[in-house]
């Protein structure tokens, strides 16, 4: 149970981070004339959504593990 905790916490500060990153990639595209940083900035913001996806469902399973 507690290692679902940990996952279940890992995961929204990876979702966190990624809508912060999505922020800085509109802030780059919207204000810079580099846009190739803000490409950078999507795509770290798309990782960590993923990772972020990845640790949810780690600890759904690990719920659905303790439940059984």
């Amino acid at each position: 149970m507690k290692k679902a905790k940990e996952y279940r916490i890992s995961s929204i500060l990876f979702y966190v981070s990624a809508v912060l990153f999505f922020l800085a990639a509109i802030i780059n595209f919207l204000g810079g004339n580099h846009n190739s940083i803000g490409i950078v900035w999507l795509c770290l913001g798309s990782t960590f959504l993923c990772l972020g996806s990845v640790f949810l469902k780690k600890s759904k399973e690990d719920n659905d593990n303790k439940e059984k």
